[in-house]
């Protein structure tokens, strides 16, 4: 079976009884994908973005369970997710520098400064859009996002197209 079937199964049960973070993880994993696919990547990359999609936002249950429900920010997953991905992606058998790259994803989905290489990018993208939907933000501050952050000539044409920009 292909790894990231079984980190999605995996994270799946890592967020169990959760639906919302459920769904979250598969849209996002499943738009980097399309991004990577799209922007002309090689299978490595759309597969390690893949990855990073299923599990970028593993930190938030130990953040949760240390800071309280609610109260698990975008730096907090960001300091507590690559400690959890390392163990998840080690023991599905992913390549160390797969796992190091993934792990420093993780460790920086939320900061938008910086931003070193296209699974970057499309990771951020990904997440992004998903959240656009899921947070209800309106059709200025998504326009204003883009502008911003936005890079991949793909992912600003995704929103443009499902937000009616």
């Amino acid at each position: 079976m292909h790894k990231n079937i079984l980190l999605y199964k995996a994270m799946l049960q890592h967020f169990s009884g959760d639906p919302r973070r459920c769904q979250h993880l598969i849209k996002v994993a499943s738009l980097a994908k399309e991004i990577a696919i799209l922007e002309g990547a090689d299978e490595k990359l759309i597969d390690l973005v893949e990855a990073a999609g299923f599990i970028h936002d593993c930190g938030i249950v130990v953040g949760e369970a240390k800071y309280g429900k609610g109260h698990c920010t975008g730096k907090i997953q960001e300091q507590e997710g690559p400690a959890i991905a390392q163990k998840i992606l080690g023991e599905l058998g992913y390549a160390q520098p797969e796992i190091e790259r993934i792990c420093y994803l993780v460790g920086h989905h939320h900061t938008y400064s910086n931003i070193d290489g296209l699974d970057y990018q499309i990771l951020v993208e990904a997440d992004f859009i998903v959240n656009f939907y899921e947070d209800g933000l309106s059709k200025e501050a998504i326009a204003h996002t883009i502008v911003k952050i936005f890079r991949t000539a793909s992912g600003k044409d995704l929103v443009r197209t499902m937000f009616a920009l």
